[in-house]
């Protein structure tokens, strides 16, 4: 099981930016892929993006597409989501998580999960 912890959420006006990042430590090595998911109030939780641990193939919901970028740092075990054009729809709780296997992009399919970033869009 790999530890994750979140940051870098915050309040933003619409249109603006943030950046958030996502420490990973604890037994790392069978982790494949990682991703970024969220849960607005009332709704189901969300994918957004993944990325290969191994090498850095990526994809992205049609939601966020061209908007959001995901990408890593191996080094430092930390994984990041760059958020661009940023609407009142984005306005969620976001989490990292981590998967062992390399197919879908369903929640269940992810293993270890952090306690999440509250982003806040305001119009």
């Amino acid at each position: 099981q790999v530890q994750l912890v979140e940051s870098g959420g915050g309040l933003v006006q619409a249109g603006g930016s943030l950046r958030l990042s996502c420490a990973a430590s604890g037994r790392t090595f069978s982790t494949v892929r990682m991703g970024w998911f969220r849960q607005a109030p009332g709704k189901e939780r969300e994918f957004l993006a993944v990325i290969m641990w191994i090498g850095s193939s990526t994809y992205y919901a049609d939601s966020v597409k061209g908007r959001f970028t995901i990408s890593k740092d191996n080094a430092k075990n930390t994984l990041y989501l760059q958020m661009n054009g940023l609407k009142p729809v984005d306005t969620a709780v976001y989490y990292c998580a981590a998967s062992t296997t390399w197919t879908l992009n369903k929640a269940s399919d992810f293993t270890s999960w952090g306690q999440g970033t509250q982003v806040t869009v305001s119009s």
